[in-house]
C-alpha cells in the first residue's frame, strides 16, 4: 500500500464502513465466514461499523432459511453486526429484495443520460456472436449490436414485447485501482464489452445492485474474495458514471485444499453448519479462519476474538492463497475443548451422545448405583468426558471415546484373549481379578489402589491381567487403561461387568 493511500486510509477511524453481503442461496461457507470475519476484525480494530446485508436478487434459489443459517453461524460464532437484520440503521432495508425502487431509479438514470442501452440480441444470437470471438481466439465480449440502435427501433421492440437487457457503456480505457493487498491492478476495459446490469428496468444484476448498495449505505471498504477482483473494475466504472466516490478494496487471498485445488465439498465438510454439527467448537473455527491468509505481529497462534480485533491488520493479509489444514483445526479444537470446565463440556457434549441414543439405551441396562441413586449424574458424566479430552478432536467424538462408560458395547469373548491366551485361562485369570476387587471398599476405588492391589496377580506377562480387564470394562480393543476406567466406573459396575465377561468366556 503506497504511502499516500495508506495516509488517505487511516484517516477514516471513526466513520469506516465496511459490509459483509451473503447471498442466501445456501448455507454458509467457511470461506464465506473467514471473508465475514475479516470484515468484522477491521471494523472493530478501527472503530468502524459492520453491516450485514442480504443479497436476494437471485430470486430463484435464495430462501429464507438460507437466511435464517446465515444469522443463526454469525451469532454462534460471536461476529455481531452493527446494522442488517434485526438490526436496524439509517440505510436500510437490508434485505436487496426490498430495495428495488431504489435500483429501478438508477437504471432510469443511466438510460436518461445514454450510459446504458436496451439490448435485444436474443440468446441465440449472443452464443453465435461468441463462438464466432472463440473462433479467432478472441476473448467472448458483447460486440455492442444494440448499442446505437434508433429510438423508434427500440419504442417498436418494446411496444411488441421484445425482451431486452440492460447493458453498461464500457469505456474504452485502462483502469488502474489500487487494492490494499494486492496494491496497484490494471484492467483493459476494452476487452470487457458492454455489460448486462439488469434484466429488465426492474430486474437488475447482482454487479448493479450491490454497486448501488454499497454507495447507499457509505460503505468506505470492500473486503472480498479474489474471485470478486474481476467484478471491481466493472464496479468501479458503474462508479464513476453514477458520480459515486470510489471505496477501497481488498480481495482476500483464496482458501485452497491440501492438493492445492480450490477448497470443495470433495475435500470434506465446507459450511459452518457442517463444523458444528460435527462438534466444532466456534473459538476454534474463529481462530482457524482467522490465521487463512493473515498473519499476526508474531509469533502467537492462540487468540480470542477480541485479541483478534486488536492485532489485525490488513497489511498483514498475505496474496497467495492460504491451504485448508483440517489437522489444525482439530489441535485447535481439542485446545479449546480441554479448557471448558466439566460443567461446560458437559452441556455441549450432551446433544451428541442424544443423537446416538447411548444414554436412552443405556437407561434401559440396570447400572443403578447400590443406594438407588441416578447412576449417571453430573459427576459421573463429567469424569467420563475428562477421561476422554485429551484425545477427542471434536464434540461427535465423545460417544465413541466415552459411550462404554454407559452402556458395554456388544464384543465378542475372543477379544478377551490376550495372545494365545485360551477362554479358560482369561475366565481363571478375571476370577482372580474380580476376588480382589472384592476386596476393596468403595472409598478405596481408586486408580491408585486398583493398580497396586492387582498388581500383585502379575506374572510373567502382565498382559494377561491388564488385557481381559481393560475390555471387560469397555468392550473395546482401543481404550483408556483399566484402572482409569474402573475409578469412574466404580465397584458395583465393574463387578458386574467382569461377571458379563467371565459368562462370556463360558458360552
Amino acid at each position: 500500500m503506497s504511502p499516500a493511500y495508506q495516509a488517505k486510509f487511516e484517516g477514516m477511524n471513526g466513520t469506516l464502513r465496511v459490509r459483509f453481503a451473503p447471498s442466501p442461496t445456501g448455507l454458509l461457507h467457511i470461506g464465506s465466514a473467514r471473508t465475514a470475519l475479516f470484515n468484522w476484525l477491521f471494523a472493530r480494530a478501527h472503530g468502524g461499523s459492520y453491516i450485514l446485508r442480504i443479497e436476494d436478487t437471485d430470486k430463484e434459489r435464495s430462501r429464507k432459511d438460507y437466511e435464517q443459517n446465515i444469522l443463526e453461524s454469525f451469532k454462534w460464532l460471536g461476529l455481531d453486526w452493527d446494522e442488517g437484520p434485526e438490526k436496524q440503521g439509517l440505510y436500510g432495508p437490508y434485505r436487496q429484495s426490498e430495495r428495488t425502487a431504489l435500483y429501478k431509479k438508477y437504471i432510469e438514470q443511466l438510460l436518461d443520460q445514454d450510459k446504458a442501452y436496451r439490448c435485444f440480441c436474443t440468446k441465440e444470437e449472443l452464443e453465435a456472436q461468441s463462438r464466432e470471438m472463440e473462433s479467432r481466439g478472441e476473448a467472448p465480449r458483447y460486440r455492442g449490436t444494440c448499442s446505437h440502435l434508433p429510438q423508434k427501433q427500440i419504442e417498436t421492440n418494446i411496444a411488441g414485447g421484445k425482451p431486452f437487457i440492460i447493458r453498461l457503456r464500457m469505456p474504452n480505457k485502462k483502469l488502474t485501482f489500487e487494492d490494499m493487498i494486492r496494491g496497484k491492478i490494471s484492467f483493459d476495459m476494452a476487452l470487457t464489452g458492454d455489460i448486462a446490469i439488469a434484466k429488465g428496468e426492474e430486474d437488475p444484476l447482482w454487479i448493479f445492485v450491490v454497486t448501488i448498495d454499497d454507495y447507499e449505505m457509505k460503505i468506505s471498504h470492500v473486503i472480498r474474495a479474489e474471485e470478486h477482483l474481476s467484478n471491481t473494475p466493472k464496479q468501479i466504472v458503474l462508479q464513476e458514471l453514477l458520480g459515486f466516490p470510489i471505496p477501497f478494496y481488498a480481495h482476500l487471498p483464496m482458501i485452497l485444499a491440501p492438493d492445492r485445488a480450490k477448497l470443495s465439498k470433495r475435500h470434506g465438510a465446507t459450511s459452518i453448519q457442517e463444523y458444528k454439527d460435527a462438534g466444532y467448537l466456534p473459538e476454534a473455527i474463529i481462530n482457524f479462519i482467522a490465521l487463512l491468509g493473515w498473519h499476526p505481529s508474531g509469533d502467537k497462534e492462540l487468540f480470542t476474538l477480541d485479541e483478534l480485533a486488536k492485532e489485525f491488520s490488513i497489511a498483514r493479509v498475505q496474496k497467495a492463497g492460504a491451504v485448508f489444514n483440517v489437522k489444525r483445526l482439530d489441535w485447535l479444537n481439542n485446545h479449546y475443548l480441554r479448557k471448558k470446565t466439566p460443567s461446560e463440556l458437559a452441556a455441549l457434549a450432551l446433544p451428541f451422545y442424544e443423537k446416538t441414543e447411548t444414554l436412552r439405551r443405556a437407561a434401559d441396562e440396570t447400572y443403578a448405583n447400590s443406594d438407588g441413586s441416578d447412576s449417571f449424574d453430573a459427576a459421573y458424566v463429567e469424569k467420563a468426558l475428562a477421561l476422554a479430552t485429551e484425545r477427542a478432536q471434536k464434540l461427535a467424538d465423545f460417544p465413541e471415546l466415552t459411550g462404554f462408560f454407559f452402556l458395554v458395547p456388544p464384543y465378542e469373548a475372543k477379544l478377551l484373549q490376550w495372545r494365545a491366551m485360551q477362554p479358560e485361562h482369561v475366565r481363571e485369570q478375571l476370577s482372580r481379578i474380580m476376588r480382589t476387587l472384592e476386596s476393596i471398599d468403595n472409598q478405596s476405588f481408586t486408580q491408585d489402589i486398583l493398580a497396586e492391589r492387582v498388581s500383585g496377580l502379575y506374572g510373567a506377562d502382565r498382559g494377561e491381567i491388564l488385557w481381559p480387564l481393560r475390555v471387560a470394562l469397555s468392550g473395546k480393543q482401543f481404550s483408556p487403561g483399566p484402572f482409569e476406567i474402573a475409578e469412574i466406573l466404580g465397584k458395583d459396575r465393574v463387578l458386574k461387568r467382569i461377571k458379563q465377561a467371565i459368562q462370556k468366556t463360558m458360552q
